[in-house]
Order: structure tokens, then C-alpha cells, then sequence
């Protein structure tokens, strides 16, 4: 059982980003796609957050910001940003406290080893701070506009 349910505030936390700690204080005012991926640099997170990079000004028309997450270092982000000219904060969750808050982390396969990691997912937070929407273990084609079209319903 994950901490996170629909229909309940996020708890509190904090955690450090690209532009500075984010806590869950952020998330009160506007509405939040918050994604988990798995790493930094990969095809599938690369084309994920290009996507969601893309689609940023639909998102802030319909009153939602995006933040992505992942347990990459914050130089790490640093070089992703700057790489894919991502456009929205990236928080560094090396200690897996919001991973373990969502409940994203599980066991995959990867080259016939069983590895620890994110599963791909996507929380949508309103602007009260209660989660209203999920999606885990998502494919990345076609995702950011089911989302895009969830945030323009809610708003």
C-alpha cells in the first residue's frame, strides 16, 4: 500500500530540485503533473520528457505545472536539461522518499537480471494539493496527451 491515494493530500515533503527544494507546498495554488522515470538520458525517458517538454505551454493554459522525478544526482538533471532544453524543474530524489511516497519503485527485468527501479508513472495532483489522477507502468507513446487531456477536464 502506497502512502499516496486518490482523492487524498499529498503528504508533506521535501525534496531537492532543479530551481531550488520543492516541497509539497509547491504543489498548492495550481494544479501538478508530478512523472517518475527511471533515468536520466535514456531513449524512453528522453522522448517522455521531450513530449512533456513540447506540450508545456497546453499544460500552463489549463493551469497545470510539470515536474519530473527521478534518482538521478542533480547534476545529472542539470545535463539533461540543458541537453533536451527542458523547460520545467526536475527533482532529485536520490533518497527515494517520494518514490517510496508514490510507490513507484519495483523489481524489472533488464537483460535477464532483476533490477530494482522506477516504474514509469504519472500523478496528477489538483490545486488543493490531493491527488484526483494515476497512471503506473505506462507506456511513454501517446501518454503526455492522455494526460493533457485528464488536466484540461479537471481545470
Amino acid at each position: 500500500m502506497t502512502a499516496v491515494q486518490i482523492g487524498a493530500p499529498i503528504p508533506d515533503f521535501s525534496v531537492p530540485s532543479t530551481q531550488g527544494e520543492f516541497s509539497a507546498a509547491e504543489l498548492k495554488g495550481k494544479m501538478t503533473v508530478l512523472y517518475f522515470y527511471p533515468k536520466d538520458n535514456t531513449p524512453g525517458c528522453t522522448t517522455e520528457s521531450q513530449n512533456f517538454r513540447d506540450a508545456l505551454p497546453e499544460f500552463e493554459a489549463a493551469g497545470a505545472q510539470i515536474i519530473g522525478v527521478s534518482r538521478d544526482s542533480l547534476a545529472s538533471h542539470e545535463r539533461f536539461i540543458d541537453k533536451q532544453a527542458l523547460n520545467f524543474a526536475l527533482l532529485a530524489d536520490t533518497e527515494e522518499r517520494l518514490c517510496e511516497l508514490f510507490g513507484v519503485m519495483k523489481m524489472k527485468n533488464m537483460y535477464g537480471k532483476q533490477v530494482r527501479g522506477i516504474e514509469r508513472s504519472t500523478f496528477l495532483i489538483d490545486a488543493q494539493g490531493v491527488l484526483i489522477q494515476e497512471w503506473r507502468g505506462l507506456k511513454v507513446p501517446g501518454h503526455v496527451q492522455a494526460v493533457l487531456q485528464a488536466v484540461q477536464q479537471a481545470a
